[in-house]
């Protein structure tokens, strides 16, 4: 097996799981502070990538897209907590599921009203489309290194947000015991409000990344959403250090069975069943990760709140 292809696949796996991060950090936070379940996390997806495409395509600058994509996200999320889920705080979770499910339906009706039906496809940015040599005869493209780059910096901007920052501190307390900080005195609404809008922000920032390398298109947060819970669910629960540990264990185990079950099953099967074989096993791979971390691990990696 060549070494120079399992270390691109390597890569390939860890820039999967940063932009996984970024939608399981917010998604985590929402649903461990706020014990919201926010099936509509991925619409915030969309609508970043969409802002992200429109902007690029008007300006020509990749750069203004992404800095529109992330306050258009977090105004959309804000504006949906407290038109719609601030009532849905002491609501079931089913009550919770059921609701959010028909604001995916509504955001994607929304989007193909305002931008039509057809995919929008972008560019690499111009600054970010050559190669780097990540060591001699391994050239790898310099946007996706970007965006691990990207989604290291936010991990170290979450983690310095929760443990040194009053706000964190704040966020910290919400989680262990809402009633107690909102005796007192602090504004528990506004709290989420805030909470909702960074969750936002940064389902934005993830779509906006992601418009360059996937199409961006109606109902493409759905997907990515499935494997956004299961990284949750491997972390645990409002969990930032467990969001970024199962994200990119997901991303890795996703990206290297994609990559490399379907030849190693080729050694013992005929091409065509090995083909088959490996792929259906390759898609399987992160749920047979989630259950043998489940039963390692009920509560998942890392359980703790921050």
């Amino acid at each position: 097996m060549n070494a120079l292809l399992v270390l691109e696949q390597i890569l390939n796996g860890l820039q999967l799981g940063v932009m996984l991060f970024l939608l399981a950090a917010g998604l985590t936070l929402v649903f461990g502070i706020m014990d919201l379940i926010n099936l509509a996390h991925g619409s915030l997806y969309m609508v970043g990538a969409f802002v992200a495409a429109t902007v690029t395509h008007w300006t020509g600058s990749f750069i203004l897209g992404l800095l529109a994509a992330l306050p258009a996200a977090a105004i959309t999320g804000m504006a949906v907590e407290w038109i719609a889920l601030r009532s849905l705080y002491e609501r079931s979770h089913l009550d919770q599921v059921l609701a959010t499910f028909g604001l995916i339906l509504f955001f994607n009706e929304l989007v193909r009203i305002v931008w039509g039906p057809r995919a929008i496809f972008m560019d690499v940015p111009q600054a970010l489309s050559g190669t780097v040599e990540i060591i001699p005869g391994a050239p790898y493209p310099m946007y996706r290194l970007a965006i691990i780059v990207v989604g290291i910096a936010v991990a170290a901007f979450l983690y310095l947000l929760i443990t040194r920052t009053r706000v964190g501190m704040l966020i910290r307390a919400g989680a262990s015991n809402r009633e107690m900080i909102g005796a007192l005195g602090v504004n528990v609404r506004l709290l989420y409000t805030l909470v909702f809008g960074l969750g936002a922000a940064l389902a934005g920032l993830a779509g906006a990344m992601a418009g360059p390398i996937f199409a961006v298109e109606v109902g493409m947060g759905e997907g990515i959403l499935i494997l956004t819970f299961v990284v949750i669910v491997i972390g645990g629960i409002g969990s930032i250090r467990g969001a970024l540990v199962g994200a990119l264990l997901v991303g890795l185990v996703d990206t290297l069975g994609r990559a490399f079950l379907p030849g190693l099953f080729r050694l013992m099967l005929d091409p065509a069943t090995a083909d088959g074989v490996g792929a259906s096993l390759a898609s399987m791979s992160i749920y047979i990760l989630m259950a043998g971390i489940l039963i390692w691990r009920p509560s998942g990696l890392f359980p703790a709140h921050g």
